[in-house]
């Protein structure tokens, strides 16, 4: 089992953008067709802004009209979490990184198969590393 990140506020403020501190570690949103990633369509991986931990593929992303990065499963696994969001008087499943605990977006079941499942992901949380 791989040891979490753990940094105090201070750290993460000094490390992240402003906007990838208010995503990450304020569990923020970015507007929707907004994000960097959004219609990204090369071939590579994304990591989390925060500790560089790999997520998703660009395998596994595809256009679902949302207004965000999706996609319909992670690349690791492991490196995510999902818990119950409460907030703004609904009940959502939040996305996290499980290395750093980093604020990734929220996952819905209305996706592609095989998974049925969407990664709706804020390109704020996340690092593209193109494959050469």
């Amino acid at each position: 089992m791989t040891k979490k990140i753990e940094k105090t506020d201070e750290q993460w403020r000094a490390e992240l953008t402003p906007e990838q501190y208010r995503i990450t570690r304020q569990k923020g949103t970015e507007r929707a067709f907004t994000g960097a990633y959004y219609h990204n369509t090369e071939t590579g991986v994304y990591k989390c802004v925060a500790c560089g931990a790999e997520l998703f593929s660009s395998e596994q992303k595809y256009d679902s009209g949302s207004g965000w990065p999706s996609f319909w499963q992670p690349a690791q696994e492991e490196n995510v979490d999902v818990a119950v969001d409460r907030s703004y008087f609904m009940v959502r499943t939040e996305v996290m990184c499980s290395q750093c605990g980093a604020h990734l977006g929220h996952l819905f079941e209305d996706g592609p198969q095989p998974t049925g499942l969407r990664f709706c992901i804020n390109s704020a949380a996340l690092d593209f590393e193109k494959e050469e």
